[in-house]
């Protein structure tokens, strides 16, 4: 099975909670998951409404967060950014002007830059986003929706249709480049700009 622990280093203990839990399960349940982490913060957190906000965060205006969500220490989310269903942002992470995070968690030091669309997906530590690159997280254009991802040579179907990507700690993906329903990269992975990573054809 896939080990969230191989692409993620230094797993926060919220996660070796969910025990055996698959990426694509971590994402459908992550608002729960959220929701039980927030009575745990200390006093360094502002909470309202579901939204946990740390002090030492910066927030430019016109952002809109929709619980529940965490924003950890030292994060900056910039103008115009929209954070909905489910967002964990880890220590000083960067969320570009315009961008959209959804029933994701992004691990410390990564940056997604602006224009960007991340949907239910895990981004591991000091991952960088370029300017319009996307996790996707729903086949649209197909007639079976339901996603599948390779690991180690087997294709495992997640049960689901709405997961985006598993992306290791120091990848980097390039402007423009999209990331497939289902793509799962390793640590250190490179995706150029324009590219399109689609792991898994059509059947």
């Amino acid at each position: 099975m896939i080990n969230i622990g191989h692409f993620i280093s230094n797993i926060p203990s919220f996660l070796e909670k969910e025990g055996s839990s698959l990426p694509w399960e971590i994402t459908a349940n992550i608002k729960s998951i959220i929701e039980e982490m927030i009575p745990n913060l200390g006093e360094d957190f502002k909470i309202e409404n579901g939204i946990a906000i740390h002090k030492s965060a910066t927030l430019e205006h016109g952002i809109t967060i929709k619980g529940p969500a965490i924003i950890m220490d030292k994060c900056h989310i910039c103008t115009n950014a929209y954070l909905r269903e489910g967002v964990f942002l880890d220590s000083s992470v960067k969320i570009g002007p315009s961008s959209e995070i959804k029933s994701s968690m992004i691990f410390s030091g990564s940056a997604i830059a602006h224009l960007n669309y991340i949907g239910n997906s895990l981004i591991g530590r000091n991952v960088n986003f370029e300017g319009g690159s996307i996790a996707a997280n729903h086949y649209n254009e197909r007639v079976e929706k339901k996603i599948r991802v390779i690991f180690k040579d087997q294709v495992i179907d997640t049960g689901t249709e709405k997961f985006g990507a598993l992306v290791g700690d120091g990848s980097k993906i390039g402007a423009n480049g999209v990331l497939s329903p289902g793509t799962i990269l390793e640590k250190g992975s490179i995706v150029k700009r324009l590219e399109l990573i689609e792991q898994l054809k059509e059947p």
